[in-house]
């Protein structure tokens, strides 16, 4: 049953990705996040679907008569940069081979991330988007809050073998990730049940990052707690539920997960954490001996170890998104990968301001805080884990950009030359301007789930 779903929706999105090539950003990101085609067990398991839709989604976007342009911003700029620095570093690298296996995830990752931002170009793009994530990955929050209350927290919570998110680390931190959107749409929704359906899908997602038994992720867990009730609006609901939720999740928790957790204050008495500060220390001297380039992807392998590492002996993965980029690509690459994580975080939180003064762009404010939440959840959990070329996290920059183009509209709708303040201080009389063009520009809102589907179609 599940292949046949699998199939008949990635072969009945090819008509309408041909007619709108933004459903096709949508399919893909389902698939590359969510990767249902993993989970089915018969015909369908492991088909090529993600090269199939980005053909399709390639095709369309060449054909299609839709306005697309790159915004241009520091940002972009940032991203295209990375995205050439992959490829030079991969010419470079150690171990070619493996290198150029790992390039080609990375080229559709980066590829897919630069459609999505021509192609994101209105709320309802973004918040279709936005749904897509939380749907993705919000699935595996819910069957693993349940899975863990029922089991005790006895076992680990894991993710779809064979993908991103296959181990306890990486679905840990993408359920960290994924809990602030899920308070947007809660934020946002004029329909109760969805509130009350994002409550539950928050609260589970906790209990299933604590489930995960990841040490990273409950780090990242934390600070995105404590962002998460400093960049919201209403707190008073949002604290309940993290006071109640956490409170019973640590208790549910048993005694070996406790001696787990306790870990992190002992890291100098426990064997995988002494195998990743000896990993950080190879990335460390791999870029002091090659500090342009790095080794390349796929770096971190024996003979590696054997001639920079502090114990040769202890091969371990760099488990940090920071040291990845710093020994797969050099400082050049590590200061571009910051570059690209705080110019993230700068815009969200100029958008935020910006949107603060005008109820019309109340949804920008919110989206842009969760968002910056986000982020800041992939960069404390992420200093734990080697996922630098996390297609989620492009995604989430992706959605950065996207608010900002949407933010320039507002303002050009406005008044000619006050665009600029999309992405800087806003004085009072340009937020008034562009509230009152927030007026006539925002279409009446659709929703994904009400029943006008064909009018919510026709926005993307």
């Amino acid at each position: 049953m599940r292949d046949l779903f699998v199939t008949l929706v990635v072969f009945g999105s090819l008509p309408l990705i041909l007619r709108k090539p933004f459903v096709g950003v949508l399919v893909g990101s389902w698939l590359g996040l969510m990767n249902p085609h993993m989970l089915c067990w018969s015909f369908a398991a492991g088909k090529p679907f993600a090269f199939i839709i980005a053909v399709t989604l390639i095709l369309s976007f060449l054909i299609s008569k839709e306005p697309k342009r790159l915004p241009a911003s520091a940002l972009v700029g940032l991203l295209g940069f990375w995205w050439f620095w992959l490829f030079v570093t991969t010419l470079t690298a150690f171990y070619p081979d493996s290198a150029w296996e790992y390039w080609g995830r990375a080229w559709r990752i980066m590829l897919l991330t630069f459609l999505t931002i021509a192609l994101l170009t209105s709320r309802e793009r973004i918040d279709a988007l936005v749904w897509t994530c939380v749907i993705s990955l919000g699935i595996y929050g819910v069957k693993g809050g349940i899975f863990t209350v029922l089991g005790g927290g006895t076992n680990h919570v894991n993710g779809p073998a064979g993908t991103f998110i296959g181990g306890n680390n990486e679905i840990g931190l993408a359920l960290v990730m994924t809990i602030p959107l899920m308070r947007y749409l809660q934020l946002t929704s004029t329909n109760r049940w969805v509130k009350y359906a994002m409550m539950a899908a928050m609260g589970l997602s906790v209990v299933a990052v604590l489930g995960t038994q990841s040490r990273g992720a409950l780090l990242g867990l934390l600070v995105m707690s404590m962002y998460l009730a400093l960049k919201s609006r209403n707190r008073a609901g949002l604290l309940l539920l993290l006071g109640l939720s956490l409170p019973v999740a640590f208790m549910i928790m048993p005694e070996s997960w406790h001696s787990r957790m306790d870990t992190i204050q002992t890291y100098d008495q426990d064997a995988s954490a002494l195998g990743r500060i000896n990993a950080w220390w190879t990335a460390w001297y791999v870029a002091l001996d090659h500090p342009f380039v790095g080794g390349g992807f796929n770096t971190f392998l024996r003979p590696t170890f054997i001639q920079y590492a502090p114990n040769p002996r202890d091969v371990h993965d760099v488990h940090s998104i920071y040291f990845q980029a710093l020994g797969q690509q050099g400082f050049v690459g590590l200061f571009t990968f910051l570059g690209i994580m705080f110019g993230s975080l700068i815009s969200l939180n100029r958008l935020r301001k910006f949107a603060r003064s005008d109820k019309q762009l109340q949804w920008m404010g919110d989206l842009s805080g969760m968002v910056f939440v986000s982020i800041v959840g992939y960069a404390t959990s992420g200093a734990f884990l080697g996922l630098a070329m996390f297609d989620y996290y492009y995604t989430l920059v992706a959605i950065t950009i996207g608010l900002t183009t949407v933010a320039h509209r507002y303002a050009a709708q406005a008044a000619p030359g006050i665009a600029e303040a999309a992405t800087g201080p806003v004085t009072g009389v340009a937020v008034g301007a562009v509230g009152a063009a927030a007026n006539r520009f925002v279409p009446p809102r659709r929703r994904l789930l009400g029943l006008d589907v064909a009018g919510w179609f026709a926005k993307l």
